[in-house]
């Protein structure tokens, strides 16, 4: 098995679960219940490849403070190594409050100790240690982002592979850098809005062709449509899974979760994608991303049915 390093961002979701509706400006609207879980992209796909069965450390700073301590307990829970996770007092743990419908979810976040990470606090050791490197939320980590390309390319110099999830620019600038970035990225994982931002095409189609570089494989999550990407130039979609859904925070970062299990086993690009589909789609069932993540074994049974 391959051994994986998330380099992120740790923080806390609070979840309205099955909200009415999503609020609008002036408004109030009821959620039918409500918890705490561990939450951000990396988090959420580290506990989901962890519960695939995959090697996984994580690396990233957090706030020496309870909501801290809660998530590094609950990464440690899921047989995560976080010897390297830098607890600082002088730092807050970030914090996202997650309204969530059957359908959809929308995201407010604190940052706190998010965008202080930067690539230079990831030392040669920690990727000598590891087979693949993946990075979520290439936004919001504001000082890991001027030097992310930098971080993908030593990686890759020291025989990695790499994996990037952009998460949504919350100043929906889309700068230009990320498509640098690309040049030392293997395997790039937006949903379909970030996609169309960042390439300016609505088509998906159209959006893939942008950023066929001729290395970076992209694989488009399109939620209750499944994903989508490019096969030998030509549009390869595969559906969602047909559950029952109570809350789709995290779905995409359990797809990313499930999509590298299969890639990094070799599998072809349509096994990949049903991976990733199987798992964004399993991870629904509960509420919160990491509480009804699948197991390798719940997948495989989801795709021994579902031909």
């Amino acid at each position: 098995m391959k051994r994986i390093l998330i380099v992120g961002e740790i923080n806390v979701d609070l979840v309205f679960k099955q909200c009415q509706a999503l609020p609008t400006p002036g408004r109030e609207v009821l959620a039918e219940d409500f918890c705490m879980t561990p939450g951000s992209s990396s988090m959420i796909c580290a506990m989901g490849l962890a519960r695939l069965g995959d090697p996984v450390s994580f690396h990233g700073k957090v706030g020496a403070d309870t909501w801290g301590d809660h998530c590094l307990d609950a990464l440690r829970r899921a047989g995560i190594d976080v010897a390297s996770v830098q607890q600082d007092p002088n730092l807050r743990t970030g914090v996202t409050a997650s309204l969530s419908t059957p359908q959809d979810r929308a995201l407010v976040t604190f940052a706190g100790a998010i965008d202080v990470l930067r690539a230079d606090d990831v030392g040669d050791a920690l990727l000598a240690g590891a087979d693949h490197l993946h990075v979520s939320s290439y936004y919001l980590q504001r000082a890991l982002r001027p030097d992310c390309r930098a971080l993908f390319a030593r990686a890759r110099k020291a025989g990695l592979t790499t994996s990037l999830d952009p998460g949504f620019d919350p100043q929906q600038a889309w700068g230009d850098d990320l498509r640098d970035t690309l040049n030392e990225v293997d395997l790039f994982l937006p949903n379909e809005l970030e996609l169309a931002a960042i390439t300016g095409h609505d088509d998906v189609l159209d959006g893939l062709r942008a950023l066929d570089l001729g290395h970076t494989l992209t694989v488009v999550k399109r939620g209750q449509r499944g994903c989508a990407s490019l096969d030998h130039g030509r549009l390869h979609e595969v559906p969602a899974f047909a559950v029952d859904p109570v809350d789709s925070t995290g779905a995409g970062d359990s797809f990313d979760a499930g999509f590298l299990h299969a890639w990094l086993r070799g599998l072809p690009l349509h096994d990949c994608m049903r991976w990733g589909s199987a798992c964004g789609s399993l991870s629904t069932r509960g509420t919160g991303g990491t509480t009804a993540q699948a197991s390798a074994l719940e997948v495989e049974a989801l795709l021994a049915s579902v031909r």
